[in-house]
């Protein structure tokens, strides 16, 4: 198997190659956890971390002016 996987690889342009190896890189790096045996890490929630980035404008709720011949 592998020396078909190698002899269909080496057909392939260089640019492809190159997009081949990073995506055999990507689900290396995404699955390793499972590769090792290990359980996935559970990911931690940040509430609040954008506590006052967003800001409401104070005419939020008002109607806005394209909209006034329809009221």
């Amino acid at each position: 198997m592998s020396d078909l996987l190698f002899e269909e690889y080496s057909k392939l342009p260089k640019e492809i190659q190159a997009q081949v190896r990073d995506y055999i890189e990507f689900l290396v790096t995404k699955y390793q956890e499972r590769f090792e045996g290990k359980k996935p890490a559970e990911k931690q929630s940040n509430f609040g971390s954008a506590k006052g980035l967003i800001i409401m404008a104070e005419d939020f709720d008002d109607p806005l002016e394209d909209f006034k011949a329809y009221s």
